[in-house]
């Protein structure tokens, strides 16, 4: 079991006179800030020149300076921009300007752990990630709640490092939930792995499954979308609120029974050999590898690939029946 720590095991002293520059001020880099700077830290904000986020971080009250004189300037440099440019951030922005000694920190352990940025041995480097999206991290701890959140310390160069990464992940509301131990290494292979196996890539896969076996069977697109993608949220309410146990409790019995008896027909053995062959591709560095020739490219294949993805039938459904659903947000991705 993980190791968790709580706003008791941290000393935010341990932050006072140090300046942390937050790269970036998007999801997460509006709420790591606004957070820290509520918190009595000193934050200053490190952006790109021509950055739309410029005027927002300095409406909300903080200086902004360009990533090179933001990471002149602080004690600790936290990481808050994709990870296919931290690179050259790092060896173009960073590393050139940084004081002696000063913490390095992400949020993802990606361009670290696959050694697209290799920090000095005079700096510490660790790692806070809270496991939410930026807004709800920022609205909890407005709340005077939390986000749980992930720490881990890549190099301990001052003998502080671990005390610098709780008092940071305790300044951004992680302490109130929880902050649990990782390693670079697992949160960043475990993360991917979620996210191609199951969160984006196998249920992205599943829903499309089933869609088009109904749509293929006869049966109309609009009842395929409801029963293969629109319900997906009901069910995954339920899982998120009290796991699948508590899914399978709320459900008809119909519904409990078919889970027993088709789940693992769906999901066998030969798709968990492929999720494993998926994981080893993790491990061994190859899908950071072709991540890192794919955006050097341009992003062909991608490109290609979100088109046929946004013109295919069951896409164009959703659509208009989104249309009939006026208590739903609706949202219309911009073209890629």
């Amino acid at each position: 079991m993980a190791k968790v720590y709580y706003d008791k095991d941290a000393d935010l002293k341990v932050l006072l006179g140090k300046t942390i520059a937050v790269l970036g001020y998007g999801s997460q880099g509006h709420a790591h800030a606004q957070n820290l700077k509520d918190s009595g830290v000193s934050v200053i904000i490190g952006l790109y020149e021509g950055s739309k986020s410029r005027d927002t971080a300095r409406n909300d009250g903080f200086e902004v300076y360009s990533v090179a004189e933001a990471a002149g300037r602080a004690d600790i440099i936290m990481f808050l921009v994709p990870d296919h440019l931290q690179a050259d951030l790092y060896y173009k922005e960073v590393a050139p300007n940084m004081k002696d000694g000063a913490a390095l920190a992400f949020a993802h352990g990606f361009s670290v752990h696959f050694g697209q940025v290799v920090p000095s041995k005079k700096n510490d480097v660790f790692m806070i990630a809270p496991k939410g999206p930026g807004h709800i991290v920022r609205r909890m701890y407005a709340e005077g709640k939390g986000v749980p959140a992930l720490v881990a310390v890549y190099q301990n160069a001052s003998g502080k490092a671990m005390d610098i990464a709780l008092a940071y992940g305790s300044a951004v509301g992680g302490g109130r939930a929880g902050i649990l131990a990782t390693t670079f290494k697992e949160e960043t292979e475990s993360d991917l792995f979620g996210e191609q196996a199951v969160l984006c890539g196998g249920l992205s896969e599943l829903i499309k499954g089933g869609f088009y076996t109904l749509v293929e069977a006869g049966y109309q697109p609009e009842i395929a979308y409801f029963e293969c993608l629109n319900e997906i949220k009901l069910i995954i309410d339920l899982i998120f609120e009290g796991g699948l146990t508590w899914m399978r409790y709320s459900v008809s019995d119909t519904a409990k029974y078919g889970d027993a008896v088709s789940g693992k027909r769906v999901v066998d053995d030969q798709v968990k050999a492929k999720m494993k062959q998926i994981l080893e591709e993790i491990q061994d560095g190859t899908f950071a590898k072709d991540w890192i020739l794919e955006n050097r490219a341009g992003r062909p294949r991608m490109k290609r690939w979100i088109a046929a993805e946004r013109d295919q039938l069951m896409e164009q459904v959703g659509r208009d029946l989104r249309g009939m659903m006026p208590w739903m947000d609706k949202k219309e991705a911009p073209e890629y």
